[in-house]
């Protein structure tokens, strides 16, 4: 047996494929799914998500959104999500230092702005810890 896994976020589908295994970042922690798993909507954690097929595990860096499983289909709904191989690690310490930046000299941000910031430096540390752990 084999699950289908689709993740997509607002700008484009970053996965889609027949796997083994993958394993989510939630709320609650990791959740494990393997095919036959019972149906399960849980709101995902910025983390790392590992798909495993035919023995090769693939890690991805997601963001907020939601995962749901039902009939052996995957299908994360996320606010950001990339491969480790599509990681441009300068790129990300780069926006990573300008939100920080914007962070630290923001006296009069308006909440949403603020959050955004927050969770672009949130995001861009998952990026980087997905993509240094295989170094």
């Amino acid at each position: 047996m084999s699950l289908t896994l689709e993740i997509v976020t607002p700008e484009s589908r970053v996965y889609s494929d027949t796997i083994d295994t993958v394993v989510i970042p939630t709320t609650s922690g990791e959740v494990g799914i393997l095919p036959g798993h019972i149906p399960l909507l849980t709101q995902i954690e910025d983390g790392e998500l590992r798909v495993t097929k035919n023995g090769q595990t693939t890690y991805l860096a997601v963001s907020g959104g939601f995962a749901s499983v039902g009939d052996d289909k995957v299908r994360v709904l996320a606010e950001h999500a990339i491969s480790e191989d599509k990681i441009d690690v300068n790129a990300v310490e780069a926006a990573m230092k300008r939100a920080e930046q914007q962070l630290r000299e923001a006296s009069s941000l308006d909440p949403q702005e603020y959050e955004h910031l927050q969770s672009l430096v949130r995001y861009s540390g998952v990026q980087l810890a997905v993509k240094r752990q295989r170094r």
